[in-house]
């Protein structure tokens, strides 16, 4: 018989609860990843008793999510999250049950959950194993199959279908041949799903080991087509040349290729060419070109990042390694234009920009080449070392002296202290007060005053 291992601590737990003459379970990915020996420290509880009940069973319970029977209980030092066996009414929004029914039966608390291998329960006092969908089995076989009838799992929560998606990138499972037919056929429902969700999810199958698992099923499913179609219109679009695969599965394999613990470089390296689909043309000797394809690639990208609902920050990591991804370093390149780069792309951004770059590698001929990127990180080690201006905070005045001089601040103070920073990128030697303040001054006088 299948057993899961019930921690002493987990047992005092339920012990509060058995006393009381309730049930309660470990269900849900806890279960699940005890049975894959995943690490989990993450406990979901069900029980029969309704919240009002388990709040009187503990000293401190927050009322977490009460209207849909979920409670948080705070029991020595640990964290539970307890939630009343429950089946729920229709899904009017594709997305969430217009209500919730609490009932004595963990039978029919299962039967509402997505996915055989999330349908797992374990007597959160003896550890026996509830399995009344065949989750073991499918655990067994690294399959994803929704519970029942397949159709209605999806066309009660549209995101389900990008959740199997990502179970199926961080497991590495395959997903079943009727659970996909009914995933293609409702993925159009994913438009009824909030951005920050779809964030949500995305991210996860970025971080997982292979995020090509989980993008390839979106891929086939439809997903990526309602979801990031700016990528799904890569799909064979070919690039001739030394490139191995079309737009699409190129910034899937750069994915692919990208450090797991950079998934805003991993988003980056996903996105970084979607541009050439709309830049692609054909010149009349024959060759396939995609002129600023990198600026396409960084507009486009802005709307997706806008549409997952990402941070500034994030947008900003992301914008940024795009926009400059295309930059193409030569020995002959002056100081002055290796001070430029590290200003342009931001020196804390340089490690991120040549991850990419050599995910980019990999995806194009399918090993790396990292030698001239070697040479680049120490010539601008060399160029770091010998100190220099790179941002405006690196001047030797700012916008108050330039205030004093009599510049206005606005738009103009912008142009002069841009100018300034170009002259000490140029000749850090410039980089002097009084020589600043003269040359502001001349700029303003010729360039913007009269």
């Amino acid at each position: 018989m299948n057993n899961f291992t019930i921690s002493p601590s987990i047992k005092q737990f339920a012990s509060h609860f058995v006393e009381a003459g309730f049930s309660i379970f470990i269900v849900g990915g806890a279960v699940r990843d005890h049975f894959l020996h995943r690490p989990t420290n993450d406990f979901d509880f069900a029980t029969d008793a309704l919240p009002s009940q388990v709040m009187r069973l503990f000293r401190t319970v927050i009322p977490t999510g009460i209207k849909h029977g979920t409670v948080t209980v705070l029991f020595k030092g640990n964290s539970y999250e307890v939630t009343t066996f429950r089946t729920d009414g229709t899904y009017g929004d594709h997305r969430h049950p217009e209500k919730v029914v609490f009932v004595r039966s963990l039978e029919d608390d299962l039967q509402r959950r997505d996915f055989t291998i999330n349908a797992l329960a374990a007597n959160a006092s003896t550890g026996e194993v509830v399995d009344m969908h065949g989750g073991l089995d499918d655990l067994g076989n690294k399959t994803i199959r929704a519970i029942g009838e397949p159709h209605q799992r999806f066309e009660e929560d549209a995101l389900r279908i990008l959740r199997a998606c990502r179970f199926a990138a961080q497991l590495v499972f395959s997903i079943h041949p009727r659970t996909m037919e009914a995933m293609r056929s409702l993925s159009k429902d994913l438009v009824m799903v909030s951005g920050e969700r779809v964030h949500t999810e995305l991210f996860k199958i970025l971080e997982s080991e292979k995020p090509s698992v989980g993008l390839l099923a979106m891929h086939d499913c439809g997903a990526l087509e309602v979801l990031l179609p700016e990528l799904a219109a890569g799909y064979g679009v070919q690039q001739k040349g030394a490139h191995l695969y079309d737009v699409m599965m190129h910034g899937i394999h750069s994915c692919d290729a990208a450090p797991r613990s950079k998934p805003l470089v991993r988003l980056a390296a996903l996105l970084h060419d979607i541009g050439k689909v709309p830049t692609r043309m054909i010149q009349a000797d024959g060759e396939v070109t995609f002129y600023h394809h990198e600026a396409h690639s960084q507009r486009m990208a802005e709307d997706i990042l806008q549409r997952l609902k990402c941070s500034n920050e994030e947008k900003s990591v992301v914008s940024n390694l795009i926009g400059n991804h295309m930059f193409h370093y030569t020995p002959d390149w002056t100081d002055g234009a290796v001070r430029r780069f590290v200003s342009r792309v931001g020196l804390e951004a340089i490690d991120d920009l040549f991850a990419l770059r050599l995910a980019d590698q990999v995806a194009i001929h399918g090993f790396v080449s990292p030698g001239h990127l070697i040479e680049f990180e120490k010539r601008i080690k060399q160029v770091l070392d010998a100190g220099s201006a790179l941002s405006f905070k690196d001047l030797a005045i700012d916008g108050n002296d330039l205030a004093n001089l009599g510049i206005p601040k606005g738009p103009v103070m912008g142009l002069v202290l841009k100018e300034l920073l170009n002259t000490v990128l140029d000749d850090p030697t410039e980089n002097e007060a009084d020589t600043l303040k003269a040359i502001a001054m001349n700029f303003y006088r010729q360039r913007i005053e009269h």
